[in-house]
C-alpha cells in the first residue's frame, strides 16, 4: 500500500472517498432537488479516482442507494461500497433504532436490492443507544446477528459506527472488525487514542462529519492557515485528517462538482510541521 491507500479488510481503497448522505433531500429525507446533478456528482467522483463510497439505505430512505445504482451500475472493478444498518427513519424524518435480528436482516436485504448487489462489501453496525453520540452498552446481540449474515455470505466485512472504545473492544472479541466510523475532525477529537490503537492493528478509522457536519468548522486559526497556504479551510481540514494517521479514510460528502474537486485536491496539500502544530492547537 502507498501512503494514499489503506485497507478495509482485504480491500485496498484510496484514502479519499465520498459520502453519499447529502445526495438525498433536506434532513437526509426524501429525494434530491436535482436528481441529474446527484447522478453527475457520483459519476464524476468515480471518474476522478474515488473507489470508496459510503452510504446507507436509511438515507432517504432508499434514495442514495438507488441513485448509486442508477449512476454507477454495472460497478467498475475495485469500487468498494460501504453501508450502515441499525437505524430506520420515522415518517417525520426522525432517526429510530432498528437493531433486532429481523430488522438487521431486512436492512441488509434492502441495501442489496437498492444497490443491485448480491453481497455487501462493508456493513457498519450503527449503534443507536444514543443517536447523537456514542453511549455505553453491550453490542453483543446486534453484532452477533450481523456476523450471522456475514456467515450466510451476504456481507463481506463488518465495521462499527457511533461506538465507544469499550464497544470496539467487545466487537473485536466477537468477530473481525475492519473499520470504525465515528465523529472526528479538527475540533472534535475524542477518539485520538482509539485512532492510534486501531492504526497499530491495521484497522481503518473513518471519521464522519470531517468538516463539522451540520455545524461546519469555523476557526480563525483554520482560516489563517488556509489563506497562508493558498487553500480553502475545508481543504486544510481534510488534509490535516490525512496527516493525522495513515489509517484515516475520508468520506466527505457534497452535491457540488466544484466542491467535490476541491475536496479531492486536498490529497495533494502539503502541511509543514509548524502548520500541523498550529492546527493541533485548535483542539486545546
Amino acid at each position: 500500500m502507498s501512503q494514499h491507500t489503506y485497507c478495509l479488510g482485504d480491500l485496498i481503497v484510496n484514502r479519499m472517498g465520498y459520502g453519499a448522505m447529502r445526495l438525498s433531500g433536506p434532513h437526509v429525507f426524501g429525494p434530491p432537488a436535482d436528481t441529474a446533478g446527484a447522478l453527475k456528482v457520483l459519476r464524476t467522483a468515480v471518474e476522478s479516482g474515488v473507489d470508496h463510497i459510503d452510504t446507507s439505505d436509511f438515507y432517504g430512505p432508499h434514495v442514495t442507494n438507488q441513485l448509486i445504482r442508477e449512476a454507477l451500475r454495472p460497478y467498475r472493478d475495485g469500487l468498494v461500497i460501504a453501508t450502515k444498518i441499525g437505524a430506520r427513519r420515522g415518517a417525520d424524518s426522525s432517526w429510530l433504532p432498528a437493531c433486532s435480528p429481523a430488522e438487521l436482516e431486512q436492512a441488509v436485504h434492502d441495501n442489496l436490492r437498492n444497490l443491485g448487489l448480491d453481497k455487501l462489501d462493508v456493513v457498519n453496525l450503527r449503534l443507536m443507544i444514543d443517536p447523537m453520540q456514542p453511549a455505553e452498552g453491550s453490542i453483543e446481540g446486534p453484532l452477533a446477528a450481523l456476523a450471522e449474515l456475514q456467515r450466510k455470505g451476504l456481507v463481506r466485512h463488518i465495521g462499527l459506527s457511533n461506538v465507544t472504545h469499550a464497544q470496539v473492544a467487545e466487537g473485536r472479541r466477537m468477530c473481525e472488525i475492519v473499520c470504525v466510523q465515528n465523529q472526528y475532525n479538527l475540533a472534535h477529537r475524542n477518539d485520538d487514542a482509539l485512532i492510534d490503537e486501531l492504526a497499530r492493528d491495521g484497522i481503518a478509522y473513518v471519521p464522519f462529519f470531517p468538516l463539522g457536519g451540520f455545524s461546519p468548522l469555523q476557526s480563525s486559526t483554520l482560516s489563517r492557515v488556509a489563506a497562508r497556504l493558498g487553500a480553502s479551510p475545508n481543504q486544510v481540514a481534510l488534509a490535516w485528517l490525512l496527516y493525522r494517521s495513515p489509517n484515516v479514510l475520508l468520506i466527505p460528502g457534497t452535491t457540488s462538482i466544484a466542491h467535490l474537486k476541491e475536496n479531492l485536491a486536498a490529497q495533494a496539500l502539503d502541511l509543514p510541521g509548524e502548520v500541523l502544530a498550529e492546527l493541533d492547537g485548535m483542539a486545546r
